[in-house]
């Protein structure tokens, strides 16, 4: 057998597959492209997934600086920030009291007695009228006297016979006195013969007229009747009675004492209707 014919025969003994017909070469094309877009459609699908599961971390987990930042933008304007800063500081139109004392201030209080003493064992004081147009807003003194306190100064936990004022924030309600009441005054007014002090005081000074005018201070009492009236809510031990009254020119044994004028004037100004209170103690407290 020649070269050639052997070839032939392995040739022929290898039969070719018949060519694909045009359609079928399509439809293979059609496949193959197919199945390489299935990948990118899973990517695209991730992607779409990824940016959802995103969107659900941000919404619940965001980064620190993320917090940061919209808190750093809903900071008030500087200028906001110094006005609270200053009734924080003390500045609200009360320096001499604490941040804490001017929180025990009744929020609808609009007319405020303010006490303070130069120590926290010392019988002197210096009282201050103070009032202010709402609740709120910033406290505006009107007038300031020389006042005498308790001959040992001032207590939180204030006892019967101690000799101490109480501290604190106390409201006002009722006034009387010996003398008839100061035109224009709105307080219920007692007017009392029993409105006399007897004996001396503390130093041996006269206690002649230190009742002629008198404002309840509401510390262990009744508040709605006369300033005389005995009853103590919070028991004996605490004392009571404690008022507001014309200065004796000496230390009282709790009450406050401030000149007689300046009884007049407290008595023509307060009004019922403006929540008076009297803020009372060492100065700072």
């Amino acid at each position: 057998m020649s070269k050639h014919a052997r070839a032939g025969s392995r040739r022929s003994s290898q039969p070719r597959p018949p060519r694909p017909s045009r359609a079928a070469a399509g439809e293979r094309r059609t496949e193959r492209a197919t199945r390489a877009q299935r990948p990118l459609a899973a990517v695209a699908a991730l992607g779409l997934l990824g940016f959802g599961a995103g969107w659900v971390y941000v919404a619940h987990e965001p980064p620190a600086n993320a917090a940061a930042r919209p808190a750093a933008d809903a900071r008030p304007p500087a200028a906001d920030r110094a006005a609270r800063g200053a009734v924080r500081d003390g500045l609200q139109g009360l320096p001499e009291v604490s941040e804490g004392t001017r929180a025990r201030i009744p929020t609808d209080s609009r007319q405020l007695v303010l006490v303070t003493g130069k120590g926290k064992d010392s019988s002197e004081s210096t009282a201050a009228l103070y009032t202010r147009p709402a609740a709120g807003a910033d406290w505006a003194k009107s007038d300031s006297w020389p006042a005498r306190n308790g001959a040992k100064g001032w207590s939180a936990e204030r006892g019967y016979g101690d000799l101490t004022s109480p501290e604190g924030v106390f409201a006002l309600t009722d006034a009387g006195g010996l003398l008839p009441k100061p035109p224009g005054t709105k307080f219920p007014y007692d007017q009392d013969r029993s409105f006399v002090a007897t004996g001396s005081g503390v130093n041996g000074e006269s206690l002649r007229g230190s009742f002629d005018y008198v404002v309840a201070i509401d510390f262990n009492r009744r508040t709605g009747v006369s300033p005389l009236d005995p009853t103590k809510p919070e028991g004996e031990e605490k004392g009571g009675n404690i008022w507001l009254h014309v200065d004796h020119d000496g230390p009282s044994q709790g009450c406050v004492g401030i000149p007689k004028e300046a009884m007049k004037k407290v008595l023509e100004t307060l009004d019922p209707a403006a929540k008076p209170v009297i803020v009372m103690g060492p100065q700072g407290f």
